[in-house]
Parts: structure tokens; C-alpha cells; sequence
């Protein structure tokens, strides 16, 4: 199938677009962009490279792709943004490009990014999240599959989200969220589990119940983090989903919200 490409767009003659590919007046695509089949790239979009995209990505009128980190150590080095399949970056979304020589920013696919949305420089975005407008990573930031990001939320650099997450409106994240709860506030508190969320995405009862009895024990006020998670390790050690949660806490290098 033929690609349908304005004759207004600027496209860069070192870029590689695929089949069905559609690019709107006055878009941007740079030198070094590989943009896979049946991407969307809208009226005044810009996408800079080196950046690996997928396929069936849509990129909305102004959002700004694979720009160069705005950290200040980075000197012009070759970094890169890598974008899975099928994802949706809304009005004025933007994501930048790694910093070190050779650093990659990755996000994975079937993402929805909303209007102001802002991934920066070397972060790794998983797979099936949401990040609601104006939802803003800093530099080095990890979401895992699932997480949610509402409106209005900042994320401190080297931060972590863990999978199934959710992260409440005009929330301010400075530690680690731990996987399946809600973390909400300024600052941040972990509220509860994110049933809801869990069940819409066919989580058994059964799991359910054993992540609300792993949140009593892990916010219990009388075990500090180091003992809750031993105590978590002793009672559910085979059940796969507290499993994760405890991992996370293990792996953890700025501790996680409590």
C-alpha cells in the first residue's frame, strides 16, 4: 500500500518510513527517524531522531518526538528513543531522547499518552499505560505495564511505578510506588489496593485478597520496611503476584512510599 505524505511535511532524506505510512502539513521527520508501517504522524507533529518507532503508532497535531535530552550534561552525543507498536501520543505530548553516549529513552506498546504528557531522557515506559494530561516523568524513570498516571502528576527522577499502579491526580512522586496499589497526595501516600483497577483487569478474587493481606503487612506501623518484607517473604513466598510486590520493595534503591 502507498504512503500518503503533504506535500508541505519536511522529511528528512535519511528517515525510513513504512508502508500505509500517513504524515500530515507541516510535520517533522527527521534524520535517523525509522517510523514503522501504518504510523500517523498529524499536522505540525514533530519527530526527531536517531528514534526506532513501530508500527501503528499515532502521533497528534504538535507533540514532539526524539528531541534531545534537556538534561545539562548532555553535549550532543548520539542517544535515541526507542517506541514499540500501537501507541497514542495525544496533543503536545513529549518525549526525549537518552542523554549518555549511546542511552536510550524505550517505551513499549499500546500506551496512551494524553495532552502534555512528558517522558524525558532515559526513562523506560512498559506496556498497556495511561498517563492522563500534563502526567510529567523526570529523567530515569521506570513504569511498569498497567500503571496508571493521572492528571497533574510529576514523577521524581529514578523513580520507579510499579506495574498495575495507580498514581491519583496532582500526586507528587518522590520514592518508589509500589506494583497494585493507589499511591495519591502531596506527598504521596499509598492508600490501599488498586482493586478496581485489578479486577478490570481479571484479577481473581483469590489474588485480590492475598495483595490486600501483603498491603497490611507491608504498611503495618509497628515493622519498618526491611521486617515487613521478610515477614511478607515467610507467609507468601509461592503466591506469584505478592511475589512481585516484594521484589520490588527488595530491588528498590530510593525506598518506596509508606
Amino acid at each position: 500500500m502507498s504512503q500518503s505524505i503533504h506535500l508541505t511535511a519536511i522529511i528528512d532524506p535519511t528517515a525510513e518510513l513504512g508502508a500505509d505510512v500517513e504524515i500530515g502539513a507541516y510535520a517533522w521527520v527527521g534524520a535517523g527517524v525509522k517510523l514503522g508501517a501504518g504510523c500517523r504522524v498529524n499536522h505540525h507533529a514533530s519527530i526527531n531522531g536517531p528514534s526506532r518507532i513501530g508500527q501503528g503508532n499515532h502521533f497528534f497535531p504538535y507533540s514532539s518526538i526524539g528531541e534531545k535530552s534537556q538534561d545539562l550534561k548532555y553535549k550532543g552525543e548520539p542517544t535515541y528513543v526507542e517506541i514499540g507498536d500501537n501507541n497514542v501520543f495525544r496533543e503536545f505530548t513529549t518525549v526525549n531522547r537518552g542523554t549518555a553516549p549511546d542511552a536510550w529513552t524505550r517505551i513499549g506498546s499500546n500506551n496512551l499518552f494524553l495532552t502534555y504528557s512528558h517522558v524525558a531522557h532515559d526513562c523506560i515506559v512498559g506496556s498497556h499505560t495511561i498517563f492522563s494530561n500534563n502526567a510529567t516523568l523526570a529523567g530515569h524513570v521506570e513504569v511498569g505495564d498497567y500503571a496508571i498516571i493521572s492528571g497533574l502528576s510529576a514523577i521524581h527522577q529514578f523513580c520507579r511505578i510499579g506495574t498495575h499502579a495507580i498514581i491519583g491526580g496532582c500526586t507528587k512522586i518522590v520514592q518508589d510506588a509500589p506494583p497494585f496499589f493507589i499511591a495519591d497526595g502531596n506527598p504521596a501516600e499509598v492508600r490501599g489496593v488498586n482493586a478496581v483497577g485489578l479486577q478490570r483487569k481479571g484479577f481473581a478474587d483469590e489474588e485480590i485478597k492475598a495483595l490486600r493481606a501483603a498491603y497490611k503487612i507491608l504498611y503495618d506501623k509497628s515493622l519498618n520496611t526491611s521486617q515487613a518484607v521478610d515477614k511478607l517473604a515467610s507467609e507468601y513466598a509461592d503466591h506469584p503476584r505478592v511475589k512481585v510486590l516484594i521484589d520490588f520493595v527488595r530491588s528498590s534503591q530510593r525506598g518506596i512510599i509508606r
